[in-house]
C-alpha cells in the first residue's frame, strides 16, 4: 500500500511538470464562477428549460472514464454535482487534456448546460473547464476515507474534505456564536474586547501560560479569564458588556477539555445571580430552537431537554443526596475529609484532599467528585462555599456565596455570580487566597491591586454570566469530545522525542530560491508524509 501511495504521488509530480513544460498553468489566479453547485441545483428546471450554461468551480470527487466521454462530480462547499465530458463537444486536445492531467482531488472551473441523464441524475454537458489547482497528494480511499482519529485531528483539512459530518458540526458552531451575539445585541448587551497578555491573571482558578514581554522585560500571562476587566468596565459606567474570547489554561487534555478554547462571558450591572440563573437558561432554549428547531435533543445514550425551567437545587444538598450525609452536618475539616474518604474516595486524590484547610473547600471537592457526573440533564447548582468563591457575593449565611454553575451530561458549562462589590471584603479573601497557595493549591486566584482600586471606586451591584462555547457546540452537536468541534485542537507534536519544538523542522526557508529541477527532484525524492511537508516552502518560492 505504501509503495502504491508513493508511486500516486510521483506520478501526479510528473503530471504537474508536464503542465509546465506545456506552459500550461496549473495553479491560476483568475476563477470565473456564475453559480454555486447548490444554486444550479436547486434552480436546475428552469436552467435547463431555457438552456443557461453555468460555470462551476470545486474539487473533482470522483470520475469515471468511457472511451470518449467521462463523468465526474465537482464539490464546492454548497454541494455536489456530476458533470459530463463528451470529446465530440469539448474536442480533442480539451479531451486529451482531461486524460493526461486531470485527477480526483483536482479543483476545476467547468462551464456547461444542465441536462438529465437517462438514469435521470442532474448533471453539466460540459462545455469548457480549467484547472484551478493541480493536487499532489491524492485523497483517502474512498470507501474508507479519513477513519485514524488522531490523523483526522491533525489533518483537518482532510477531514473536513473527507467526513460530511465533521463540517455540519462547524456550522453548528458558527451558527452558536452568530445566534447568542444577535440575542444579546437585541438586548442592548455590547461586545468588548479585553486583553489576552495580561500582568496578573485572574477570573479563575486555573494554572495559566507564562510568557515574557522584551521590550518591558515583564512576564505577562495568557487570560484564562476576561472577567476581572469586564468589571472594570462596569465600574466605568457600562452596564451590560459581553465578550467571546479565547482564553488558555495550561491544564490536561481530555474530552471536556483543550488549554486553548472559548468562552463567553457578561457583566450586567444593578442584576444578582438569578437573573443570570434566568438568562442562562433563556439563551440555551432560544439558541436551540433557532439552530436545532427543538429543544429535545440527543446526546449520547440520553435525551436532553433544554427547555425552562431547569432544575436549580444548592450544592450542600446536592452533597446530601448522593453521599447522603448532610455537609452543613460537618463540625470540622478533619471530619469532612473522613466523610468524603468513606464514600470511596480515588486513593490518588487523597492527597490534594489532605491539603484542604477549610470544610467549604472539602464540601466543593465532593460535590466535583461525587456529584458533578450525575447532572445529565440541564441543572443549576448554586450557593457555593465561600472558600471557592474569591470573587462571590456572600450568601445570608456566610459559609455561602451568591455563586451558581450549570450542569449538562455530567460537565459545568459555566461559572456565574454575584459579584463582590465591597472592597474590605475582596481585600480579606485576597490574604485568605495567598495562605491556600501557600498550603499547596497551586491555582489560588491572584490578588490584583489595580482591580481592588477600581473597586473602591464604586462597583455597582452585578451578576457575571458565563458560558463554555466549546462545550455547548459538543451538546448541540452531538459530539463525543472537544476535538470534535474545535478546528484545530492541541495535540502532542509527532516529534515529541526530540528537543526541537514542532515547528523546528530541517528544511529550506521561504526566501530560498532554487531552481524549478532541484525543487523537483527534491519533492521526487521526498513525496509521501512528512517528507513532501518539508520541502513545500521549496515548491512554493519558485
Amino acid at each position: 500500500m505504501e509503495n502504491e501511495q508513493k508511486s500516486e504521488a510521483e506520478v501526479r509530480l510528473e503530471k504537474l511538470q508536464k503542465l509546465r513544460d506545456t506552459q500550461i498553468a496549473p495553479y491560476p489566479a483568475q476563477v470565473e464562477r456564475t453559480h454555486h453547485v447548490a444554486d444550479v441545483v436547486s434552480g436546475f428546471g428552469d436552467l435547463e428549460k431555457e438552456g443557461t450554461e453555468v460555470t462551476i468551480v470545486g474539487r473533482v470527487r470522483s470520475m469515471r472514464r468511457h472511451g470518449g466521454s467521462s463523468f465526474a462530480h465537482i464539490e464546492d462547499e454548497s454541494g455536489s454535482l456530476q458533470v459530463y465530458f463528451k470529446k465530440d463537444t469539448i474536442g480533442d486536445e480539451a479531451y486529451d487534456h482531461l486524460s493526461n492531467f486531470i485527477d480526483v482531488a483536482d479543483i476545476l472551473q467547468v462551464t456547461g448546460a444542465p441536462f438529465v441523464t437517462k438514469k435521470g441524475e442532474q448533471s453539466l454537458m460540459v462545455a469548457g473547464f480549467k484547472l484551478l489547482t493541480k493536487t499532489v497528494l491524492p485523497l483517502p480511499d474512498k470507501w474508507h476515507g479519513l477513519q485514524d482519529t488522531e490523523e483526522r485531528f491533525r489533518k483537518r483539512y482532510l477531514d473536513l474534505i473527507m467526513n460530511k459530518d465533521v463540517k455540519e458540526r462547524f456550522k453548528v458552531r458558527s451558527r452558536i456564536i452568530t445566534e447568542l451575539r444577535s440575542y444579546l445585541d437585541s438586548r442592548d448587551f455590547l461586545e468588548v474586547e479585553t486583553p489576552t497578555l495580561q500582568p496578573i491573571y485572574g477570573g479563575g482558578f486555573a494554572r495559566p501560560f507564562v510568557t515574557h514581554h522584551n521590550s518591558l522585560d515583564t512576564d505577562l500571562y495568557l487570560c484564562i479569564s476576561d472577567e476581572m476587566y469586564l468589571k472594570r468596565l462596569i465600574v466605568g459606567g457600562f452596564e451590560k458588556v459581553y465578550e467571546i474570547y479565547k482564553a488558555f489554561r495550561n491544564e490536561g487534555v481530555d474530552n471536556d477539555h483543550n488549554p486553548e478554547f472559548t468562552l463567553w462571558e457578561a457583566q450586567i450591572a444593578y442584576e444578582d445571580y438569578t437573573y443570570g440563573m434566568d438568562l442562562i437558561e433563556e439563551i440555551f432554549e432560544t439558541l436551540a430552537k433557532n439552530i436545532l428547531g427543538k429543544t429535545l435533543i440527543p446526546f449520547g445514550d440520553h435525551e436532553i431537554e433544554l427547555a425552562r425551567p431547569w432544575k436549580r437545587i444548592k450544592l450542600a444538598q446536592a452533597v446530601d443526596e448522593v453521599m447522603g450525609v448532610d455537609p452543613l452536618s460537618w463540625q470540622s475539616v478533619e471530619e469532612a475529609r473522613e466523610a468524603v474518604i468513606r464514600h470511596g474516595l480515588d486513593e490518588k486524590k487523597h492527597e490534594e484532599l489532605s491539603n484542604m484547610q477549610k470544610i467549604g473547600e472539602v464540601m466543593a471537592f465532593a460535590f466535583e467528585e461525587f456529584v458533578e457526573e450525575t447532572l445529565i440533564q440541564p441543572t443549576i447548582v448554586y450557593d457555593y462555599p465561600v472558600e471557592v468563591s474569591p470573587l462571590a457575593k456572600k450568601c445570608d449565611d456566610p459559609r455561602f456565596t451568591q455563586r451558581f454553575e450549570f450542569f449538562i451530561y455530567g460537565s459545568e458549562l459555566g461559572n456565574n455570580y454575584s459579584e463582590l462589590n465591597d472592597p474590605v471584603d475582596l481585600e480579606q479573601r485576597f490574604i485568605e487566597e495567598k495562605d491556600r497557595e501557600k498550603a499547596g493549591f497551586d491555582e489560588a486566584h491572584q490578588t490584583d491591586y489595580d482591580y481592588l482600586d477600581a473597586m473602591k471606586h464604586g462597583f455597582p451591584p452585578t451578576c457575571g454570566v458565563s458560558i463554555g462555547i466549546d462545550r455547548m457546540v459538543k451538546l448541540f452537536t452531538n459530539a463525543h469530545s472537544l476535538k470534535e468541534i474545535i478546528f484545530f485542537p492541541t495535540l502532542k507534536p509527532r516529534n515529541h522525542g526530540d528537543k526541537k519544538s514542532s515547528h523546528q523542522v530541517d528544511e529550506p526557508q521561504a526566501e530560498t530560491i532554487m531552481p524549478r529541477e532541484q525543487a523537483v527532484e527534491l519533492l521526487h525524492e521526498h513525496v509521501k508524509g512528512e517528507g513532501l511537508r518539508k520541502h513545500m516552502y521549496a515548491s512554493e518560492a519558485v
